[in-house]
């Protein structure tokens, strides 16, 4: 293995101490009726607890979410509240690239000696965002409103286009062939129920019970809803709805936590199931492509990556990326000259969903426990955001 300075060499993240919920998809669980901010506080109490980490260990939290919750204004201490134990904090936001960005601040916090153990907090409720009401004298009606969600999936500002036409647009630049792209989908589909049925997902994915203020139980988030089993056939038939885009070929709304902690070496192996287990901080990147192509912009950050560090595909061993599109994959093939059949191999969002805020969280924690099955290495995350942003990262683990 080639040995590549880290960009944060006094901190680390502890192996098995990381956990998320499951991602239901838009509207299809209890999640949808609460705030998501207190659940993911309470979430994060109780994956420590059954990490066995007390909270009090604590010292800072990074919050990563995008979509505004009642109660934003007061952030890391009224989420660190939920854990017993108020700390301060900073919240970190940029759509889909939010998780990894959460955890490289993190990391910076810990290797600038601030803090010895930071938590990371990353989460988002799509299901009935809010609709805020905007004094805007330049229009007609004097007020403007926007429905968080869904008017900015409709509309990107910069070029006018819906976030479907990114994909859409960056498939014919790249002369994709839709077959392709349901070939790699049903693969995509494949690779999550094989690592659903062999247990590796409950390594890192916890049941929960969603209580009312009363204390009822008004339902379970313990399964990531709206994922369906899907054919080959099937996929062949749907309609297209932008070049090499069909409702079969991208991801679907969803909600969800996920929380991570980034320590000092010492630290991580004192509160580490597995002390001997080590995980760097390698390298991050973002980039941003032309306007209108998004799905090409993962591709972009990887190339800058690997550029960066002096690596090459064939030294990482586990490649795993945030997909809204299943084009995004068949670009990045082409841009890197990798075989996307390679990539993904224990899931990823364009199966689970996109509740963007935790969305490379979980990303993350599934690939280090791929790499320690693995025997260790070089693990690649990346993927796109709004705004036509690839961002990227490389964990090293030992």
């Amino acid at each position: 293995m080639k040995e590549i300075k880290s960009m944060f060499p006094n901190a680390r993240i502890p192996y098995g101490t990381w956990g998320s919920s499951y991602f239901p998809a838009w509207q299809t669980s209890s999640l949808a009726e609460v705030n998501i901010g207190q659940f993911a506080g309470e979430a994060m109490a109780n994956i420590l607890g059954k990490r066995k980490v007390p909270a009090r260990k604590l010292e800072y939290l990074v919050i990563g979410s995008t979509i505004p919750y009642h109660w934003k204004f007061w952030n890391a201490p009224f989420l660190s509240n939920c854990l017993g134990h108020r700390l301060p904090g900073f919240h970190v936001e940029q759509a889909c690239a939010t998780g990894l960005t959460s955890v490289i601040q993190a990391g910076s916090e810990v290797n600038a000696g601030s803090y010895d153990t930071v938590g990371v907090l990353t989460f988002d409720r799509t299901s009935d965002s809010p609709a805020g009401v905007f004094p805007e004298r330049r229009s007609y009606r004097r007020t403007e409103v926007l429905a968080d969600v869904w008017d900015n999936f409709g509309f990107d500002p910069a070029t006018g286009g819906a976030m479907i036409a990114t994909a859409g647009q960056s498939a014919r630049k790249y002369k994709i062939d839709r077959s392709e792209v349901d070939e790699l989908t049903y693969l995509r589909y494949k690779q999550y129920f094989d690592a659903k049925n062999s247990g590796f997902l409950n390594r890192v994915l916890f049941p929960f019970d969603i209580l009312n203020v009363q204390g009822r139980l008004v339902g379970k988030v313990d399964d990531d809803y709206g994922v369906r089993q899907i054919t080959l056939s099937g996929l062949k038939e749907m309609r297209e709805l932008d070049t090499c885009v069909t409702t079969g070929t991208q991801t679907h709304a969803s909600d969800g936590m996920a929380t991570i902690l980034v320590t000092s070496p010492e630290k991580a192996k004192e509160l580490s199931p597995k002390p001997d287990i080590d995980i760097q901080f390698i390298a991050k990147v973002d980039v941003c492509a032309l306007p209108g192509f998004m799905s090409e912009s993962p591709g972009l950050a990887v190339k800058k990556l690997l550029q960066m560090t002096g690596l090459t595909m064939d030294d990482i061993v586990v490649a795993k990326n945030h997909n809204p599109f299943a084009v995004n994959d068949a670009i990045f093939s082409k841009i890197m000259n990798y075989d996307w059949r390679k990539m993904n191999k224990t899931g990823c969002s364009l199966v689970w969903g996109h509740p963007q805020g935790p969305t490379l969280t979980r990303i993350l924690m599934e690939s280090l426990e791929e790499a320690v099955d693995l025997g260790g290495g070089y693990v690649l995350i990346f993927g796109c955001a709004a705004g036509d942003v690839g961002t990227a990262g490389i964990f090293k683990v030992s």
